[in-house]
């Protein structure tokens, strides 16, 4: 999931970031089209046949999902280098939003069925990149081996003081983006995940 968080439910008024309505949610459940977004936002343009040996699908697999992720206009073609045979696409914009609440309680089924999909991804994806970095860390610096961190913590709130606690982590973490240029030594792009949900008393 360059990033605003799949998943986040505040209005942001950035053309990066698309804010995803009952129809293009349609167009997004599905673990494939999930997973292909994903990589173009994280590694950049790419041919359907690269992103099929990057994911281990097929490549006709592929550029039928891309179709669909661009009928929905979340890729687009990559004019800059589309000029051989093979099509290019690129992600449209760096992030998405939804209001996963209201979809959740939205009258039409299949709503509530696709905001199931597209959440339950987005928490797979979320532990495939943790258990990634765990088998891996090895291969990093002394200094990453120091800079990382995975926690838990048990607080009680309201649902107001929740949703002001989630506003705070996500303005505190956009308060880092863009202070370290691409090329600076030593650097890599960190990835954070932020989990917030109620548990039910014993």
């Amino acid at each position: 999931m360059p990033e605003t968080e799949d998943g986040g439910d505040s209005p942001v008024d950035d053309p990066k970031i698309h804010t995803v309505d009952a129809r293009t949610l349609r167009g997004l459940a599905h673990p494939l089209r999930l997973r292909l977004l994903n990589a173009l936002r994280e590694f950049g343009p790419a041919t359907a046949s690269g992103l099929a040996n990057r994911l281990g699908e097929s490549s006709g697999a592929t550029s039928y999902h891309l179709r669909q992720l661009a009928t929905y206009g979340f890729v687009e073609d990559d004019p800059e280098r589309g000029k051989g045979r093979e099509r290019w696409w690129r992600a449209v914009h760096m992030g998405t939003m939804f209001n996963s609440g209201r979809f959740m309680s939205h009258p039409d089924p299949e709503v509530r069925g696709a905001i199931g999909v597209v959440l339950h991804e987005i928490a797979t994806t979320h532990a495939q990149e943790l258990n990634t970095w765990l088998g891996t860390m090895h291969e990093w610096p002394e200094e990453w081996r120091r800079g990382w961190d995975v926690s838990d913590f048990k607080v009680r709130l309201t649902p107001d003081l929740s949703s002001e606690l989630i506003g705070k982590i996500h303005d505190l973490i956009e308060s880092y983006r863009d202070r370290v240029p691409e090329d600076t030594e030593g650097s890599a792009t960190v990835r954070s995940h932020v989990h917030f949900f109620p548990r039910p008393a014993e």
